[in-house]
């Protein structure tokens, strides 16, 4: 039996990966890897043969439980076998399922963390997600579909909420937090892509992501990330992103 490393890809870009996660990455026999991990991140595996084993949204994908099989194949064959996972493994990254899989087939394992996107956005926004008197909670969240479930309720009581996987909900979520109790002048970033070449930013209020004027500037192909909060509003004097009222006019 080989060992597997669950390994945290980080926000995009490759310089952003851990040194372990890079060192581990060089000893690898297999890296089965996420689609949203940037091919220059392969490139620290030069000997490593690669799997693509990615899940995108609207798009052919590969089951799960075929990806635990993959993983735990290739640890019967191989000594070291790396699971690049896009951000940090232990969130939104199914994680525990492919961990479950490695300890039912007796297979040793070690989880690197990485830079999940809430973090690297806040970075690229030059906003703190706690903010002195403004924000001292933090939300990370997924979309619930369910506009009276007991997530969004809770989410309405966190300070600061980014959601992740929720580029084509976003008028959706922002009318539920609006019906729920938050102020449409509520602050919105939008972090396309963060870290990357590719990265753009968008700052708006809760009502126009609710009015979906947004959803015209994103772009399909790329992760998107959405901030909510008075932690996200502009500092006076701060270089600020592009707004939504000036890519309109521009229009």
């Amino acid at each position: 039996m080989g060992k597997v490393y669950l390994i945290g890809a980080g926000p995009g870009a490759a310089d952003l990966i851990t040194v372990r996660g890079a060192r581990l990455l060089g000893l690898a026999d297999v890296v089965l890897h996420d689609a949203l991990v940037e091919p220059a991140m392969l490139e620290y595996a030069p000997h490593a043969r690669k799997i693509a084993v990615g899940k995108r949204c609207g798009q052919l994908s590969t089951a799960q439980q075929f990806i635990n099989k993959q993983i735990v194949d290739a640890a019967q064959e191989h000594a070291v076998v790396v699971r690049l996972k896009g951000g940090d493994p232990m969130l939104f990254g199914r994680a525990d399922e492919e961990m479950r899989a490695l300890e039912a087939a007796g297979i040793e394992y070690e989880v690197v963390p990485g830079i999940t996107a809430a973090l690297a956005s806040a970075a690229a926004l030059k906003r703190s997600l706690t903010l002195r008197g403004v924000s001292r909670s933090v939300a990370l969240a997924t979309h619930s579909r369910a506009a009276d479930s007991e997530a969004i309720r809770e989410q309405v009581n966190a300070d600061s909420l980014v959601f992740y996987m929720g580029r084509d909900s976003g008028p959706e979520i922002a009318q539920q937090l609006i019906d729920a109790g938050r102020d449409g002048l509520t602050p919105v970033a939008i972090v396309e892509a963060c870290s990357t070449a590719r990265e753009r930013m968008l700052t708006l209020t809760l009502s126009e992501l609710a009015s979906g004027l947004a959803q015209q500037w994103l772009d399909a192909s790329q992760p998107s990330l959405l901030m909510i909060g008075q932690a996200f509003a502009a500092r006076v004097g701060q270089e600020e992103v592009s707004s939504l009222e000036a890519l309109l006019s521009a229009a």
